[in-house]
């Protein structure tokens, strides 16, 4: 078995599967018991970090975390990173002046937001969020990045669910996963 391999099979077994959450005949996969886990937890985020550091190829100034669970392994890889996070939230839940970015979901509609000094012209950030589903949360969050300036150099995913095919929303950029279903 390969280390990559290893990896997935020791992540995987930190997931849990919720059937017909949110609705019915959706099989959730629940990060939580992960991140329960410190050891698990910390080798997701050295996973999702690494090749960001140094000398990996793929530097960034920034890592940007989507609401909720974003936040969590995006501000994580951030400080292991030594670099500064960006929260990507919902609409109305920053407190200064933001730029808006609409899309749509299999159900609605939604809006994300972020601060409009959030990045400065040319930073290069990574965007992290935990699950690749249909891909448009991603794809709005990466367009949004861009409209203030930064240059997203790669979109990371704890866990895709490649069935859903979300990365064909995310084409022509660099998309990564550590685990996929």
């Amino acid at each position: 078995m390969t280390t990559e391999e290893d990896l997935s099979r020791r992540l995987s077994a930190g997931l849990r599967d919720v059937p017909d959450y949110p609705s019915p005949g959706v099989l959730f996969k629940d990060i939580t018991p992960l991140l329960a886990d410190p050891d698990l937890f910390a080798e997701s985020v050295r996973a999702l970090s690494a090749a960001h550091r140094p000398g990996g190829g793929a530097e960034v100034d920034l890592v940007a975390g989507v609401e909720a669970r974003g936040f969590i392994f995006g501000a994580a890889v951030a400080l292991s990173l030594g670099v500064g996070f960006v929260p990507v939230r919902k609409k109305g839940k920053l407190p200064h002046t933001t730029v808006s970015a609409e899309y749509t979901l299999e159900y609605g509609t939604a809006v994300i937001e972020v601060h409009e000094d959030a990045v400065r012209p040319g930073q290069r950030v990574l965007l992290l969020d935990d699950v690749l589903a249909t891909g448009g949360t991603a794809e709005a969050a990466a367009g949004l990045l861009e409209r203030v300036g930064a240059e997203v150099v790669s979109v990371s995913f704890l866990v895709e669910l490649g069935f859903l095919d979300g990365r064909r929303r995310l084409a022509g950029r660099e998309v990564n996963s550590l685990l996929k279903y």
